[in-house]
């Protein structure tokens, strides 16, 4: 905690050094500041005002932070500090003791797409007709369905690569299937990119599209394909998906039907900080415009097996995660959720993240698979999710797709009755990918019986 003195100077600072401060009054009576390192140069606040326009008075006050604003607390300021401003702007807006989670999976039908995406691992091309490729028909979709249903999810986040063989009628049909089949899943499916292969090869508008499936029986779009919302990343990782508004006008469209959305971001690749502004900017404006977004989920790009490996040398880490949740909260002041993710992240980090200004804790995600293909793992149980909100000091409650609790279950107190389907090592519940081999290069011969690890009692 950064300590102010009787004059509001930062403690042990000079007159004249070129430090700004800016101190927010947490409800408890504590304060916390920000400072620059002395020298760098950076304009916070370009508009006039009769008072002094610091983030201080502006958090204080409700006012919107500026883009200037926004990239200082994400290049320069102090990470707990914005981390526990963000933490009270998230107890202002929902139950400060409640933190949500969702039973869903991520099943694909295809991984067969023409978009050629650099951070993808997960697509084949359609031409170089790769043993693993893949495309199921309505039925084997209601599969998926199925296996949903037999494990208690109650969102069915389905998406697929772009594959220019898949009639029109699929989409829809699908949707009608799985509403009269399931009355009681949500069908939680297809990104902005999918809607736009729907256009292609149905020859309807982006909005004829939408109100075809929205008479179907869908009412949620999640947000996969935003990656970051700016031309110049856009177009060095997926220049196949357009430009910011071919997301942004599938997603704007969808909520004048009458649909919910997420919007995400993937980062943690080429982007810079004034890019994910940029991107967290688009998505202010267009929730100012429609009100139609449900929650913000961002994640870090993994870069195993993916065309541009190479290319990213550093990969985003806790740190990063943290602060972007915390500027995420703070800068959305029009979202009401941001949500916190075990799965992408791990789960300690997902744990600390719900004291950086996340109010939700993602899905269990029992099917996943784009993750997969790069060699990240990570799976859970309910129980499990329910444990980790728990030893974070919260209370988990179970919701819908729009964010309708539906069960809170007990709090922390819980903790001492831990039920059985709760690891021992909460961290360690990892799978290995099928492909990987049994042995690795190198290494010594599986172990004898008599050499086992043995558990202590």
């Amino acid at each position: 905690m950064v300590v102010r003195n009787e004059t509001g100077r930062l403690a042990g600072a000079v007159p004249g050094q070129n430090r700004l401060a800016v101190s927010v009054a947490l409800v408890s009576g504590s304060s916390v500041s920000f400072a620059t390192v002395q020298g760098r140069q950076r304009v916070i606040h370009r508009e006039k005002a009769t008072l002094p326009s610091t983030i201080e008075s502006k958090i204080l006050r409700g006012e919107r932070l500026t883009p200037e604003d926004g990239i200082f607390l994400l290049a320069d300021a102090p990470l707990l500090e914005v981390g526990a401003v963000a933490h009270e702007m998230r107890c202002r807006r929902s139950d400060p003791k409640i933190v949500t989670y969702v039973i869903d999976t991520n099943p694909n039908y295809t991984n067969l797409c023409t978009v050629d995406c650099h951070f993808c691992a997960f697509y084949r091309k359609p031409a170089a007709h790769a043993p693993d490729a893949y495309t199921h028909d309505v039925e084997g979709v209601m599969r998926m369905m199925e296996t949903a249903h037999q494990l208690g999810a109650t969102t069915v986040l389905l998406q697929g690569g772009l594959n220019p063989e898949i009639p029109w009628e699929f989409y829809p049909t699908i949707v009608r299937e799985a509403r009269k089949r399931y009355p009681h899943i949500t069908p939680h499916f297809f990104s902005a990119p999918e809607i736009h292969q729907m256009v292609e090869v149905s020859g309807l508008t982006i909005r004829g599209v939408l109100e075809a499936l929205y008479e179907a029986g869908q009412r949620t779009l999640p947000g996969g394909g935003a990656e970051i919302l700016a031309a110049r990343v856009r177009k060095r990782i997926s220049i196949k998906k357009g430009g910011p508004d071919a997301w942004l006008d599938v997603h704007r469209a969808a909520h004048q039907v009458g649909m919910r959305s997420t919007a995400t971001m993937m980062y943690g690749h080429v982007e810079t900080d004034a890019e994910v502004i940029e991107h967290l900017g688009y998505l202010r404006d267009l929730q100012d415009e429609t009100r139609g977004f449900t929650a913000f989920v961002p994640w870090s790009y993994k870069r195993g097996n993916t065309p541009m490996e190479s290319k990213v040398k550093h990969v985003a880490g806790a740190s990063r995660y943290f602060r972007i949740l915390a500027v995420s909260r703070l800068f959305l002041d029009n979202f009401d959720h941001i949500q916190a993710s075990w799965f992408s992240e791990g789960k300690k980090t997902g744990q600390i993240s719900l004291h950086f200004g996340a109010d939700d804790f993602g899905g269990t995600l029992y099917e996943e698979n784009v993750h997969l293909a790069t060699g990240h793992v990570n799976k859970t149980t309910v129980a499990e999710v329910e444990t980790l909100i728990r030893e974070s000091g919260f209370t988990p409650a179970q919701r819908t797709t729009l964010y309708e609790v539906v069960r809170v279950a007990p709090g922390p107190e819980a903790l001492g009755q831990l039920s059985d389907q709760v690891p021992v090592f909460v961290e360690s519940l990892r799978e290995l990918p099928a492909e990987y081999p049994a042995e690795l290069e190198g290494e010594d011969p599986s172990p004898s019986a008599g050499s086992q690890l043995v558990m202590p009692k």
